[in-house]
């Protein structure tokens, strides 16, 4: 016996419950249970001729590392302009710690100065017809001891120079008063270091002037000249920039002393001196 379809069925899709395999078919709790399961990884992407492709099959391009001409040239005007503005501060900058430093050391100086006139009741000699370039003030300040005017030495051993060539590296200076002389002497009195804090750039050693046999030490600025070309004491003497000391015959500060050093700093001449707290530009030395 035949058996005859019902017209009045509903029809039925493909993927409807009632047309999968009861293996594929899903109670509501296993729809829900699967929802809730995380997701497979995804595919490790390749490489085909430089290009990452996806394990989803996208092509992925690698980004771009270099820079255009006018991204090149955008960055260098950028870079020059920001030069142009630094450098002028960075020079004045500069500038003014040279300036700096050298006013303290002034200060320093002048405060063993006077600390010298406290002690022996006047300032320390110079030369009477002052070359005031070289000096001995180095030498009155940190102290000296006799050894049987054959040779004097500083109080810290660090130089000496023949009792024989002080007038001839000092020109009309016999000896030095801040001196220890031998315990025989009448005149006994034991010298004082008035400048104990003195930098290796604040000395120069073994300068030979005017024929002296041994080289001399002088009270230098530390900064130099600081111009290289900035040479007083003659070629080669590259950084050595002596303060001048003048007490015999002192022009700006009479009844005392002048100090003064000369700095070249971009080709101009600013001098430091102790009758004026300003620094002077391109002035004439006194």
């Amino acid at each position: 016996m035949k058996t005859v379809a019902n017209k009045f069925a509903s029809p039925t899709f493909p993927g409807d419950a009632a047309t999968m395999p009861n293996a594929e078919r899903r109670t509501p709790k296993e729809l829900r249970k699967s929802k809730s399961e995380p997701n497979p990884p995804r595919p490790a992407p390749i490489s085909i001729f430089g290009f990452r492709v996806s394990g989803f099959g996208f092509l992925q391009v690698p980004p771009r590392c270099a820079f255009t001409l006018i991204e090149l040239l955008t960055v260098i005007a950028i870079i020059g302009v920001i030069a142009a503005l630094i450098l002028p501060v960075a020079g004045a900058v500069k500038k003014h710690q040279y300036l700096y430093n050298t006013q303290a050391e002034m200060e320093k100086v002048a405060t063993a100065i006077d600390r010298y006139k406290a002690a022996y009741g006047f300032y320390p000699p110079s030369p009477t017809n002052p070359p005031t370039l070289v000096n001995q003030l180095y030498y009155e300040l940190v102290g000296t001891t006799n050894n049987n005017n054959v040779f004097y030495q500083t109080l810290d051993g660090s130089a000496q120079i023949n009792a024989s060539d002080v007038p001839t590296a000092f020109p009309g200076v016999g000896g030095f008063v801040n001196c220890s002389k031998s315990a025989s002497s009448e005149d006994a009195s034991a010298a004082r270091n008035f400048l104990p804090d003195l930098k290796p750039k604040q000395i120069w050693i073994g300068y030979t002037n005017n024929g002296a046999k041994v080289g001399v030490n002088l009270l230098i600025g530390s900064v130099g000249g600081p111009d290289p070309t900035y040479q007083p004491l003659g070629p080669g003497t590259q950084n050595l920039n002596p303060w001048r000391y003048n007490s015999s015959s002192p022009t700006n500060n009479p009844g005392s002393y002048d100090l003064w050093i000369q700095l070249s700093i971009g080709g101009k001449t600013n001098l430091i001196c102790n009758w004026t707290k300003q620094v002077q530009v391109n002035s004439p030395l006194p």
